[in-house]
This record gives structure tokens, C-alpha cells and sequence, in this order.
């Protein structure tokens, strides 16, 4: 049986729709990246970069989402293009696109919109416009299609999805406005059996809320070192 290793975050929420879509048994490994979990020995050991996700089958370990996304579909043979070499390249495509354009971007905005301490006005303004400059290519490109790669539901949509569920926190509550296509696929992921079974494993598990001076020494460590000094 797969070791999943989740915390309740975009990147693992990915993990957790394809493995639901797919039907493949696992068993959820609560990290509290809020306690410091990812930074044990044991997960270190999974994981060097101490980040979630990370999945363990077997003898093969697997971290970073979106390598968890193609690997899973791979074994299973499920949420794949058709095995011609343009829709091969495709997939590669947006999948990267999604893991170092997408989540990254949308991350440092949130930090610098929502965390850092001032001064952050030149670094706010420019992960803002790089994160709304990706999610625009995003809706470009889901304006002509219903999916990413056309027709085809695939892991590149899942990890769209994981992603889109945090637009309006990334951005503010008039978000959507500016990306109607974007909505209209998380809407349509959303109404999937499977992406309720994968929503649900936050309340499956106890993580802490808090967000204190320990879970600011875990997360951002450069900011608690800051307002010691």
C-alpha cells in the first residue's frame, strides 16, 4: 500500500485527487508543517527538501507533486494524453508550467501579501504581477478548451486544480472575475466524487490552525530570525 505523506495545502491536494481518481489503496501520513513535522529525521529521510508531499510504494520513493502526479498516472496507465509524442509534449509542458510557474509565483505573492513584515512593497508588486501574468496564460489557455490538453481529463488539470482552489485567497474575493475559464474548471473538478473524497481528508486528520511564533519559526524561518534580531 502507498505511504502518503499529506498535510492540507495545494501541493498535496493534487496527490490526493489522483489517488482517488485512480483507486489506488494508501495510507495518509499526517506531516503538521505548522509543528515542524517535515523536519524529523524519519521524513527527512523521504523527503531532504522537507516539504509535502512525498509518497513511499514500496521500495520507490517519490517527492515533489507533480513527479507524485506523472509517476501515479504512469503506474496506473490512468489521466494520460493519448501516446502520441505532441500530446507527450504537451503534457510535459503545462505540468512544469503548473510546478515552476504557478505554484511557486502564487506562493511568494501569498507570503509577501499576507506574512512579510514591511518593507514589501517592490516584492509584492512584482510576485503579484508574475503570479497574475501565469494565471493569465492559464486562462488562455482553458478559454478554448475544456480542458488543458483538449478533451482529456488529465493529471495536468489535477494540477491545475490544487492549485485553483487557493485563487481567491491568492488574489482577493473579485478574483474570478479575471478568470472565468480557470472557474469554470475548478467547478467542474469540484462536482467529481473523487475531489470530494480528496477535500475531505483534512477533516480526517488533526492539524494545527495556529499560526504563532512556533509555527513561524517552522514555516518562515528567515522572518522568525527577524524579529529577534
Amino acid at each position: 500500500m502507498i505511504k502518503f505523506y499529506y498535510h492540507p495545502s495545494p501541493n498535496p491536494a493534487k496527490v490526493a485527487l489522483l489517488l482517488e481518481e485512480t483507486g489506488l489503496p494508501y495510507e495518509v501520513v499526517p506531516v503538521d508543517t505548522r509543528k515542524g513535522e517535515q523536519f524529523t529525521a524519519e521524513f527527512r529521510a523521504i523527503n531532504p527538501n522537507c516539504k509535502t508531499p512525498a509518497i513511499v510504494d514500496g521500495e520507490v520513493t517519490v517527492f515533489d507533486s507533480n513527479a507524485i502526479l506523472l509517476y501515479l498516472a504512469e503506474k496506473t496507465g490512468q489521466l494520460l494524453p493519448p501516446a502520441t509524442p505532441v500530446a507527450r509534449g504537451e503534457l510535459l509542458s503545462w505540468l512544469m508550467f503548473v510546478a515552476t510557474g504557478i505554484g511557486p509565483y502564487s506562493g511568494q505573492y501569498v507570503h509577501f501579501r499576507h506574512v512579510a513584515p514591511e518593507p514589501k512593497e517592490y516584492p509584492q508588486k512584482r510576485y503579484q504581477y508574475e503570479a497574475e501574468r501565469h494565471w493569465g496564460i492559464l486562462e488562455q489557455r482553458l478559454a478554448g478548451r475544456r480542458y488543458m490538453l483538449g478533451d482529456t481529463y488529465t493529471i495536468v488539470d489535477i494540477a491545475v486544480w490544487g492549485w485553483a482552489r487557493a485563487v481567491p485567497f491568492i488574489f482577493g474575493d473579485n478574483a474570478w472575475a479575471a478568470h472565468p475559464s480557470v472557474k469554470r474548471l475548478l467547478d467542474e473538478i469540484n462536482t467529481r466524487p473523487a475531489a470530494a473524497r480528496a477535500e475531505a481528508l483534512k477533516d480526517r486528520h488533526t492539524f494545527k490552525q495556529e499560526f504563532d511564533e512556533e509555527t513561524r519559526r517552522f514555516m518562515f524561518p528567515t522572518l522568525a530570525a527577524s524579529s529577534t534580531s
